[in-house]
């Protein structure tokens, strides 16, 4: 049996989906750090404080979004999958819960 597109796009979305949780996780780590540096060293973030967000903000928004759009289309998929295509996936993981 192989693979039907639907199928497969559904692994490389779940896939990519799984890259982004992991850089989600990293970017929350390293504003952490940055944060903890920016304290030691008795410093502001001045685009925070001018904006009301640093860049790391930013970019675990942008990143939460796209996790956020990567589960909008794993489920989509998953609702038009086959009964056939489901059997051949097996236990696909349903895609992770936003997390803020």
């Amino acid at each position: 049996m192989t693979m039907t597109q639907r199928s497969k796009m559904m692994v490389e979305t779940q896939t990519q989906r799984d890259r982004a949780l992991k850089l989600l996780d990293a970017l929350r780590q390293a504003k952490t750090r940055s944060e903890e540096n920016l304290t030691r060293l008795n410093q502001t973030d001045l685009l925070k404080k001018v904006t009301g967000a640093s860049s790391m903000d930013n970019a675990i928004a942008s990143t939460q979004r796209l996790i956020d759009s990567f589960n909008r289309v794993l489920d989509q998929l998953r609702d038009e999958l086959d009964e056939e295509d489901l059997a051949m996936l097996g236990d696909l993981e349903r895609p992770a819960p936003s997390v803020s």
